[in-house]
């Protein structure tokens, strides 16, 4: 029954809607600080409901029959975003049981042995002392530490604060509570180049993701496109073949990125271009804003149903302007 409502919400053709799921990482094992991060076996079941719920396109070519009208019905792409290494590990043989192709989003800077900043600040508050961290972070201020759900509390809304920050602010702060903590910090959690290029010789598509994975509303306009050029640049070098899909970092139009960075990334000759709002993609949806989606029900039923409604989301609900 689900499978024949959501060929209704999403047919063949000029009617068809393209749903695209959105990842991060796969996690050899729950992590308690991180609940809504898929481990194997959690990962194992979405791609087994996804296998069998939707058309699994290449996201190339569903931007392509998006845009000629020729989706086939229940047409879903798969994507992650940032860059782990844990793609390759552990969700590469997952999709590859499945027989599903998914384009990773690279930040180029944390490649051979880099991590990402958020990691690094994810590592600070896990390791934090206790029972009371002084975050530096305006608004936030010295909060408590001293328990896991403590920690989990405060991690979403210092997270989303410091992404918003320019990049000499935010690396300040992060090296800060690292120091702070006293963490050693884990090492090949990202891509290596060997990695990026056995994901592309696996049939997986390689996409830019900026250079240092900042807020681009919070960069001069000169150094906003420096990092979406130059990121595409070094992934180029590594595949050797264009790289034409590109991920907005955090993704929120007129929050982390406006009308000037959509112009960046047409005038770079990209294909297509991805934000994080909720929502489905019509054959009239702006190629260079196109919307990604994944429901974390553990329920199948529920997952099934969420994915059905999120076809009702079709075109973002925020205007994006110019620079505040």
């Amino acid at each position: 029954m689900l499978k024949s409502m959501l060929s209704l919400a999403s047919p063949q053709g000029h009617h068809g809607r393209l749903s695209v799921l959105i990842f991060h990482r796969v996690l050899a094992a729950p992590d308690p600080l991180l609940p809504d991060e898929p481990d194997v076996v959690r990962f194992d079941v979405l791609m087994r409901w996804v296998s069998r719920w939707f058309n699994v396109l290449p996201l190339d070519q569903a931007v392509a029959a998006l845009r000629a009208g020729t989706l086939p019905p229940r047409a879903a792409s798969i994507t992650f975003d940032d860059g782990y290494a844990n793609g390759y590990q552990l969700a590469l043989p997952i999709l590859q049981r499945y027989q599903l192709s998914a384009t990773f989003f690279v930040a180029t800077a944390n490649l051979d042995g880099g991590l990402m900043w958020n990691d690094r600040l994810i590592e600070a508050v896990r390791h934090a002392p206790g029972p009371w961290l002084d975050t530096g972070v305006e608004g936030i201020g010295t909060v408590r530490v001293g328990s896991l759900e403590e920690k989990r509390a405060l991690l979403a809304p210092l997270l989303q604060t410091v992404a918003l920050l320019p990049l000499p602010e935010r690396s300040e702060i992060v090296t800060r509570l690292v120091a702070v903590s006293g963490v050693v910090l884990p090492q090949e959690m990202m891509f290596n180049a060997t990695q990026v290029r056995a994901m592309r010789a696996a049939d997986m598509l390689i996409g830019a993701h900026t250079v240092n994975h900042p807020c681009l509303r919070a960069c001069a306009d000169d150094e906003a496109e420096f990092e979406i050029r130059e990121g595409r640049a070094r992934l180029e070098a590594i595949i050797d073949e264009p790289v034409k899909l590109f991920a907005y970092p955090y993704g929120k139009p007129g929050k982390d990125y406006d009308s000037r960075h959509v112009a960046m990334v047409k005038k770079l000759g990209f294909e297509a271009a991805f934000s994080t709002c909720w929502g489905s993609n019509s054959a009239s949806a702006d190629a260079c804003q196109l919307m990604r989606f994944t429901p974390w029900d553990r329920n199948r039923w529920r997952f099934g149903l969420r994915m059905l409604g999120n076809l009702f989301q079709t075109e973002p609900r925020v205007t994006i302007g110019g620079a505040s």
